[in-house]
């Protein structure tokens, strides 16, 4: 994104000495991105184009053939792969960010160029190749995102009035020269979708005043070239026009890149050139038919619409016609529901009524009935008044019972006691006296049981005397 041009130097430039360039060129910014915009050095890494075609090219020379036959134009995205319509800011397609697309093969040859550790000599070969522009402009791209922003001017300084022309646009459509190419990579920061690597602001000041100071020049045509021309005018071509020639070898779209064919072209000059308008003529048909293409689809694509707007009118009559179909049933029906919402309305109306006359007679009935529980409770706030009265004159009566009963019965307690110490005193003496009649009538029982004994014991011997003087007797 931007800070890839704010990117500082990751190794110390040295400037040679003027005369004395060194073979190996030296390294501004990172040594691994080359400096490229991270979306698009991410889409180069991942592409099976840099990853299997171009890693089996492993010299120079071979990457130079593969630039002739592939490369196309200069843009980094490949045309229609990269949509950024509708999108501003930093998501818009200057910046380069937000969506990706297919690196073009242009900057895949680029960044491999990158990888090869090109030297001077290498480098000087590409700026001044003559068989293709796109390897001349791939060669200034490397200058650009490789070389210190101190050192762009004196790349570029013998190139900047350079007239061949090439289409840097995706899909053709933007054609200019080497050098209006090489001022806008040293007055502009932006490149397509894309950015270059930032030049520091003193440097960029110098840059633009040398670039006031060496307005572009204009080539005029020497009188030699002029004759061979008006000479070399023919007739109308096959397409009705007349053909137009180039001021330089290196204009010619389709040149051949072997000597022998620039050998062939000198000889038969006009031949040449005829052959090049016609081949011109044909790509203008081609281009023209891809237009009138365009323009059928187009109409194809109005006239589907046309049709489309037609089948919306007529769905839009249908489902109008359906509505008010709706709408009418829908009335009915509300009609029907307020014939219905009136008939209960009267039956609701009626039965209110009716009610109302229930609860009046009600009302009435409980009138009656709260006057007479209004007399009953009279008559009985009446009769418990009086009986109230009742209990409270028993209640005095039943209390001033109750304290005469207290009064005579401690009198009683009085004289119960008075009358109990005597009672007391005569009954311990009679305790006493029966006490002395106990003891004498123990005593005469003791002296009867003690005889008894004696008797007893008495018989017993005699008894036993009376059983021996018998057993004598019977031996």
């Amino acid at each position: 994104m931007a800070n890839v041009g704010n990117q500082l130097p990751t190794q110390a430039v040295s400037k040679p000495a003027p005369g004395k360039h060194g073979n190996v060129l030296p390294l501004w910014g990172n040594e691994k991105t080359m400096n490229l915009n991270p979306m698009i050095l991410t889409n180069v890494l991942s592409s099976p184009y840099f990853k299997v075609q171009l890693y089996e090219l492993k010299t120079y020379h071979e990457v130079v053939d593969e630039i002739y036959f592939k490369v196309t134009h200069a843009e980094p995205w490949e045309k229609g792969s990269r949509k950024t319509a509708g999108q501003t800011g930093m998501c818009g397609g200057v910046r380069g960010v937000g969506t990706g697309g297919i690196v073009s093969t242009a900057f895949c040859l680029l960044y491999k160029l990158f990888t090869l550790k090109l030297t001077r000599k290498q480098l000087m070969g590409l700026i001044t190749h003559t068989d293709s522009p796109y390897i001349r402009a791939l060669g200034f791209m490397y200058i650009r995102y490789t070389q210190p922003p101190a050192d762009l001017v004196e790349w570029y300084d013998g190139f900047l009035d350079d007239e061949e022309e090439l289409d840097v646009k995706a899909g053709g459509g933007c054609v200019m020269s080497v050098g209006e190419m090489l001022r806008s990579f040293l007055t502009k920061l932006e490149w397509f979708s894309t950015l270059f690597p930032r030049i520091p602001v003193p440097v960029q000041k110098l840059i633009d005043q040398q670039m006031k100071a060496r307005p572009r020049k204009v080539v005029q045509k020497e009188p030699q070239e002029e004759e061979e021309e008006e000479e070399e005018e023919p007739a109308e071509t096959e397409a009705g026009r007349t053909p137009r020639r180039t001021p330089s070898p290196r204009k010619s779209p389709k040149r051949s890149r072997s000597r022998s064919h620039h050998r062939e072209k000198e000889r038969h000059g006009p031949s040449f050139d005829r052959e090049l308008d016609r081949e011109r003529d044909r790509q203008k048909k081609e281009r023209e038919g891809r237009d009138r293409g365009e323009r059928g689809d187009r109409e194809r694509r109005r006239s589907r619409s046309a049709d489309r707007n037609q089948d919306r009118k007529e769905r839009k009559k249908s489902r109008s016609g359906s509505r008010d179909r709706r709408n009418e049933r829908r009335d009915k029906e509300r009609d029907c529901g307020d014939d219905k919402s009136k008939r209960k309305d009267r039956e609701h109306h009626k039965d209110r009524g009716a009610e109302r006359e229930r609860s009046k007679d009600k009302k009435s009935r409980g009138e009656t009935d709260d006057k007479k529980s209004r007399g009953e409770t009279d008559d009985k706030k009446s009769r418990g008044e009086t009986d109230d009265r009742r209990h409270k004159d028993d209640r005095e009566r039943h209390r001033e019972e109750r304290k005469a009963k207290k009064l005579s019965r401690s009198r009683s307690k009085e004289r119960k006691h008075k009358s109990g110490g005597e009672e007391k005193s005569r009954k311990g003496e009679l305790s006493h006296n029966r006490d002395r009649d106990r003891e004498r009538d123990g005593e005469q029982r003791s002296h009867k049981r003690s005889r008894s004994k004696e008797k007893s014991h008495h018989q017993r011997e005699s008894s036993n005397d009376h059983s021996k003087h018998r057993s004598h007797s019977t031996e």
